[in-house]
């Protein structure tokens, strides 16, 4: 099981920006997805997720409100649409997906990140 991210890239204060984490592979479900991101000298934190097949969905309090997350079930696709963008959302953005691989059997998976920087 893979999953691959695109959509970073540098971008303005007050700029948007879409994510995209793609799941390949061979698994029975997925049970959750998140957006997690990491600054320099700070620890990663969760930006955003998505449970239940997408119906619940949880953010951070500093992106409510700017983030959107979602998922296209069809496509095996998390997506993460990031409008007016601060420089403190500068970071290295990570999605992440809890599976199960049969009954019983679950797995956890992380993408390789992709880099956000927004400049003042």
């Amino acid at each position: 099981v893979q999953l691959v991210e695109s959509g970073g890239g540098l971008v303005q204060a007050g700029g948007s920006l879409r994510l995209s984490c793609a799941v390949s592979g061979s698994f029975l479900s997925i049970n959750a997805m998140g957006w997690y991101r990491q600054a320099p000298g700070k620890q990663r934190e969760l930006v955003a997720g998505l449970t239940n097949g997408g119906g619940t969905t949880t953010y951070a309090d500093s992106v409510k409100g700017r983030f959107t997350i979602s998922r296209d079930n069809a496509k095996n696709t998390m997506y993460l649409q990031m409008n007016s963008l601060k420089p403190e959302d500068t970071a290295v953005y990570y999605c992440n997906a809890k599976l199960s691989l049969r009954i019983l059997e679950f797995l956890e998976r992380w993408g390789q990140g992709t880099q956000v920087t927004v400049s003042s």
